[in-house]
């Protein structure tokens, strides 16, 4: 390369393949660099000097050169930074000559470059390949800042020049003053406009710009997480569903760890969907334990948030169709969540005499326990699953207030469709999850006809079916019966020791055929029928009617539980058995039906033939 001049050159510069045909004196003028390299070479009597590590190579050279020169030199985002670091690297200080190569392209990224969003991303970007030399330079330190310091403006001071990677409007391709108004006017999208801008930058950088808008403080969390979730959807493809699909690795995890890292730890930063994706590719990457236990952490901090279709993990090996471990470990995160709070509130009651209002509320345990319904729904079809898995699943959420058990009903209903060679103890063992108190009328009228339920299921649906109809006629909407109705409760009468039904557990638990149930239920529909004619009269009398019907139906219920169905189901047994109060013990769906200690009949032991 030759500069067109009336002297001839005197000094030739080699910068890597290239050669530069020069004259001493512009050099000498402006770098320090050059005045120890030119001296050197006079000294050797050699008029040609090699330069190979010079930072942009030949093409920054270059621009320093015509600087020497005088010539009109023109810097952009994409070359200042080799210019920036070429300069350095020649010496090109105040102190050599005024107004020096230095001190202009400093002028220029501070009243220019940093100052346009655009610009400073593609800075950033550049340094990439100069990296040693821009963080001396703090070239990196000062764009990370100027696009931190844009991303954390108000909304309302941000235009749309700012952003790039968007497509224009078709308002911003015309030339009509009207329009450039409109454009003017025209809002960018709130909070998140550099979202996608951001997911340009290669990932070291990237983390420090994120944690640098944090830092700040003017970002909230929300936003910080989808725009992580757009750097990971932009980095990994098939993250959005969940699986990816090729690419490095060993990058993947980085990057995955990476996120991890940078996101956060308060509570509604990112949406559940997004933790989700993330751990569903920490589990395909093998990433470490440490971090999908800190997703399972995050992830049941905000289960409520869930869908089913969000725990629908596939089990990474084995028979098993999903991995319920890792959902149980889910919902075992929420359920400790919600223990810290009650301790902290108890702890503020002791030594604050103040309570503060929990993290985790009914509304959300109520939303948690019908996430858990469904999701037992979706494994119970799954024939490799242990009744085991399935039980403490559900007993992880029996105590959270539900509208009813329908979903729980439904769900039990799946896995004992799908697993009929279950033992008795297993069939009872799950049952019990249920209340048959809060099923609803649709979920009753199906349970009676239910084959695979155990009878004892079948008999308490039934009864508490009858309850609830008589108290509805009788206008109490409560379930608070007298007497001897009251004692057909799942544990009976308070005080009580024995059952009104002896019988054994296995005769309990066995599954009833159709003819059964039916017989049953037509006995308790002829039930209802005769204790409504008790309901005729009016004032004291309608009470005394109501009770009377009341107890009408429970002795006839009784007479019949004891004649009809126990001949039908246990003829071939002949067994007189004492039924104790500790099956009282057991869930509502489970329990032997009791009778209360006031009536001195109903303590002795009765024979079953």
């Amino acid at each position: 390369m030759y500069v067109a001049a009336e002297l001839a050159t005197d000094i030739v510069i080699n910068v890597g393949n290239v050669k530069f045909h020069l004259h001493k004196f512009p050099l000498l003028s402006k770098s320090a660099r050059f005045q120890k390299l030119i001296t050197n070479s006079n000294e050797e009597n050699n008029d040609e000097v090699h330069i190979h590590d010079i930072p942009g190579g030949s093409a920054a050279f270059e621009i320093c050169t015509k600087f020497c020169y005088g010539m009109t030199v023109t810097l952009n985002a994409y070359n200042v930074v080799a210019a920036r670091c070429a300069a350095e690297y020649l010496e090109m200080y105040e102190t050599v000559e005024k107004g020096n190569l230095i001190y202009k392209i400093e002028v220029f990224l501070n009243s220019s470059i940093f100052r346009s969003w655009k610009d400073s991303i593609i800075v950033l970007q550049t340094t990439k390949s100069l990296l040693k030399w821009s963080e001396e330079l703090k070239v990196v330190s000062h764009g990370i800042d100027s696009i931190a310091t844009k991303a954390s403006l108000d909304t309302s001071k941000v235009e749309w020049s700012y952003t790039y990677n968007r497509k224009k409007l078709p308002s911003e391709n015309s030339n009509d003053p009207q329009s450039n108004n409109a454009r003017k006017q025209q809002l960018v999208p709130k909070d998140w406009w550099w979202v996608e801008d951001l997911c340009e930058l290669q990932l070291d950088l990237y983390e420090r710009v994120i944690t640098a808008i944090i830092e700040k403080g003017n970002v909230s969390g929300a936003v910080i997480g989808e725009a992580l979730n757009a750097y990971a959807s932009r980095r990994m493809p098939g993250f959005n569903k969940g699986e990816i699909q090729g690419g490095d690795i060993v990058k993947n995890r980085l990057l995955l760890e990476t996120i991890l890292r940078i996101l956060p730890v308060d509570m509604g930063i990112a949406s559940f969907s997004f933790l989700v994706k993330l751990l569903r590719v920490a589990i395909q990457l093998e990433c470490e334990e440490l971090e999908r236990s800190e997703l399972i952490r995050r992830i049941g901090m905000c289960l409520e948030e869930a869908k089913v279709s969000d725990l629908l993990i596939c089990a990474p090996v084995g028979d098993a169709i999903l991995d319920v471990d890792i959902v149980q470990r889910i919902v075992e995160e929420f359920v400790a969540c919600d223990q810290q709070v009650q301790t902290d509130s108890l702890l503020e009651d002791e030594f604050q005499e103040i309570r503060s209002p929990g993290m985790v509320s009914d509304p959300s345990k109520a939303k948690v326990a019908k996430l858990v319904d469904g999701y037992l729904a979706e494994i119970a079809c799954d024939p490799n699953l242990p009744v085991a898995k399935f039980v403490n699943l559900a007993e992880l959420v029996s105590s959270f207030p539900r509208a009813s058990h329908d979903g729980l009903y439904r769900a039990i209903d799946m896995y004992l469709k799908e697993h009929p060679g279950i033992s008795k103890s297993e069939r009872k063992r799950i049952c019990r999850l249920m209340n048959c108190r809060s099923l609803s009328a649709e979920a009753c009228m199906h349970a009676v006809q239910n084959e695979r339920l155990p009878m004892r299921v079948v008999v308490q649906v039934l009864f508490f079916e009858q309850l609830r109809t008589t108290t509805s006629s009788g206008g109490n909407s409560t379930p608070d019966h007298p007497g001897s109705l009251r004692s057909f409760l799942p544990g009976g009468s308070h005080g009580s020791s024995r059952s009104t039904i002896t019988n054994t557990e296995e005769e309990w638990d066995a599954v009833g055929t159709m003819e059964d149930i039916k017989s049953l239920k037509g006995e308790v529909d002829a039930l209802k029928l005769s204790g409504g004619t008790g309901r005729a009269s009016s004032g004291k009398d309608n009470n005394s009617g109501k009770g009377n019907a009341d107890n009408i139906a429970a002795s006839k219920m009784k007479g019949f539980m004891s004649k009809k169905i126990l001949s039908k189901i246990w003829s071939s047994k002949e067994k007189s058995v004492d039924i104790s109060s500790s099956d009282t013990s057991e869930s509502p769906a489970s329990t032997v039906v009791e009778e209360t200690k006031s009536t001195p009949a109903r303590s002795r032991r009765h024979s079953v033939s």
